[in-house]
């Protein structure tokens, strides 16, 4: 199990068995999201993802109060099967348009042979732009695939996901080329597939043959949609996605979803998922807002919506500024409404276990 892993699994048991104190982990988790964003880095089960699953006040076993009997969700018996993105019909895929690669927070450009490979997690971040997938092969070697149409994308500067902070790759060459990792037994692989494309691949462990094959496996010509179990169907006006990290390293027992909603020029909010079978089917709030038509409960600091009655999970916006004394000058908030908007319109999976209704 990794660390990441042993965090989410860790936490999710806290929350089963009561209160938390969130404020010293998310004072960690978003210090170092702040720190991956200045890299202009987002990587699937990163930071992002840890915002997520630490962004939650406990959940305790309180009666629902009904609540899942209104709802369409169901906590089924996990499935073996592993998760795999939606296809996006009709979207051309990296090989025939490089240049869009990374630019729509809601769409991959890429995918792999599922046959062979298993999907860990997968991220987009238009401003990047960067595009990003995790997946094992060879039964247990970890890759971590980035791709994006601009080359200072992909650095060279560490992090790269799972290696150490104080790692050093050295400028990419593209040349196709595997080099060693100082200080690690890590090795990293960067190329071009097509003219106009940019990828890196590492590992941990594992040889040259190792990064060679999974290279192999990545689907350019085929496209895929950067979602999970959750999926947006509404926006507020003129408000995109611009972000999106998607983590099923521990599926069936937890997934997380996470989205960002960005306006010009300031505006931002974030969307999360948390599923985790060791949470408790309980709540420990009542509902104090209409979602049109669903449960919600607003936190009492007025900045986070969230939409109730999913069995062992937790579906919430963020929609203001989240970070104490670090707020940017002319930053504006999107509203309550606009958060209301986007939980009204969520389209939740109806078994959060099986990847097959995550459309």
């Amino acid at each position: 199990m990794t660390d990441l892993n042993e965090r989410i699994a860790s936490t999710l048991r806290e929350q089963a068995e009561g209160e938390m104190d969130t404020g010293r982990l998310l004072r960690g988790s978003r210090a170092l999201g702040r720190r991956r964003r200045a890299r202009r880095r987002v990587t699937a089960g990163t930071a992002l993802a840890l915002v997520g699953v630490l962004g939650f006040t406990g959940a305790t076993r309180a009666d629902m109060g009904g609540l899942a009997e209104r709802m369409p969700w169901t906590a089924a018996t996990p499935t073996a099967a592993a998760p795999v993105p939606p296809r996006a019909d009709g979207v051309p895929g990296a090989r025939d348009r490089p240049d869009l690669v990374g630019t729509d927070g809601q769409v991959l450009h890429l995918s792999l042979d599922d046959s062979q490979a298993r999907y860990l997690g997968w991220s987009v971040h238009a401003s990047g732009p960067i595009e990003s997938i995790r997946f094992s092969i060879d039964g247990g070697h970890t890759i971590v695939l980035e791709v994006s149409p601009d080359a200072k994308a992909i650095n060279g500067t560490p992090p790269i996901e799972g290696f150490p902070a104080q790692a050093v790759t050295g400028p990419p060459t593209f040349d196709g080329a595997v080099l060693r990792v100082a200080g690690t037994d890590g090795l990293v692989k960067s190329w071009q597939p097509v003219p106009g494309l940019y990828a890196r691949a590492a590992v941990l462990g594992g040889d040259v043959s190792v990064l060679d094959r999974a290279a192999g496996l990545v689907r350019w010509d085929e496209a895929r949609r950067c979602t999970g179990p959750v999926r947006l169907t509404t926006l507020p006006a003129n408000a995109t996605v611009t972000a999106c990290s998607v983590d099923a390293a521990a599926f069936p027992k937890g997934v997380i979803a996470q989205f960002t909603v960005s306006r010009a020029p300031s505006s931002t909010m974030w969307m999360r998922l948390v599923y985790g079978a060791e949470m408790a089917p309980g709540a420990d709030r009542n509902s104090n807002r209409d979602l049109r038509g669903r449960p919600g409960f607003l936190y009492p600091d007025g900045t986070r919506l969230e939409l109730l009655g999913l069995p062992m999970g937790r579906v919430t916006v963020d929609f203001a500024w989240p970070f104490p004394g670090d707020r940017p000058a002319g930053q504006v908030d999107f509203t309550e409404a606009e958060a209301t908007t986007v939980l009204a319109g969520a389209q939740v999976a109806k078994d959060l276990t099986r990847p097959d209704t995550w459309r």
